[in-house]
């Protein structure tokens, strides 16, 4: 992989991840107007209607982008996705966008913590020192203040959990499928699931709204077109810890648009987590 090529990639996730801090800031406005199932709901539509079009264009079309040889692990990673982001939105409304992403950034120490039991591989003694580490940062993170007290503030956490276990299982399937089948199955698994409660959950949007949901619809599918572009150019391993930055770029939102406060044990704690979260990339790394 050429020098030019690592560079283009850390630029594409640097965007990547600026990209997905404004989605989640406009996640946390419409989540905070509208049902939280709802916003999800919308947002799936548009994510499937860009997946089956992405799909259809492709050679085999619709036929060969769905064929799996895995379809209850398929949906399962789908349904979990579903159900991470409707958690993750709603922590947004509860916590905030600074305090949520700053325990969310512990989900690479769990990827590394899960990968044995799920994929069966090694995990050394040096990582899962980082691994300790990084869940003192959390711990770190959540004692301060009233916050440690509620159940809400263990919504980042969880959420970080079930998308650390949703990564596992796109690299088991990965195995046996391609990365456009598991695209596929991730978009329509989800619009499908969500659909009768976004429908049930229906509120009336205003039009200024519906703008920001179209905004919201377009911030997903271009993120997810740069995170796949970033990978195409680049070793995963070269590009991964830029990743960071929605951590960074999420709490500028966080703080500029919605008035949020950054406390000194959550810059504290977050520190420890990416610093662990950063030892735990650079180890696969050298492993690999």
């Amino acid at each position: 992989m050429s020098e030019q090529n690592t560079r283009l990639g850390i630029l594409l996730m640097v965007a990547t991840s600026l990209v997905f801090a404004m989605q989640d800031g406009i996640s946390r406005h419409l989540a905070g107007e509208y049902n939280t199932l709802m916003v999800v709901t919308i947002r799936y539509w548009f994510f499937a209607a860009f997946v089956m079009t992405v799909a259809a264009r492709k050679a085999g079309g619709l036929s060969r982008a769905a064929a799996t040889k895995q379809p209850t692990i398929q949906i399962f990673r789908g349904l979990l996705l579903a159900a991470e982001i409707c958690l993750a939105i709603w922590g947004f409304t509860l916590l905030g966008l600074v305090e949520s992403h700053a325990v969310f950034a512990c989900y690479p120490l769990l990827v590394a913590a899960l990968s044995g039991p799920v994929l069966g591989e090694s995990v050394g003694w040096r990582r899962w020192t980082a691994i300790g580490v990084g869940f003192l940062g959390v711990i770190v993170i959540l004692r301060p203040g009233f916050a440690v007290f509620s159940p809400y503030a263990l919504i980042p956490f969880v959420s970080a959990l079930m998308f650390a276990l949703y990564g596992l299982l796109t690299r088991y399937v990965a195995r046996r499928d391609t990365a456009a089948t598991s695209f596929f199955w991730t978009g329509v698994t989800g619009a499908i699931a969500l659909t009768p409660v976004g429908l049930y959950t229906w509120q009336p949007m205003t039009g200024a709204d519906w703008g920001w949901m179209a905004m919201l619809c377009m911030t997903g599918a271009f993120g997810h077109f740069l995170l796949i572009r970033a990978y195409e150019v680049a070793e995963a391993s070269a590009v991964q810890p830029f990743a960071y930055l929605q951590l960074v770029f999420a709490s500028g939102v966080g703080v500029l648009i919605f008035n949020e406060v950054i406390e000194l044990p959550v810059a504290v704690g977050a520190g420890i987590i990416v610093a662990a979260g950063l030892f735990t990339l650079w180890r696969e790394r050298q492993n690999a």
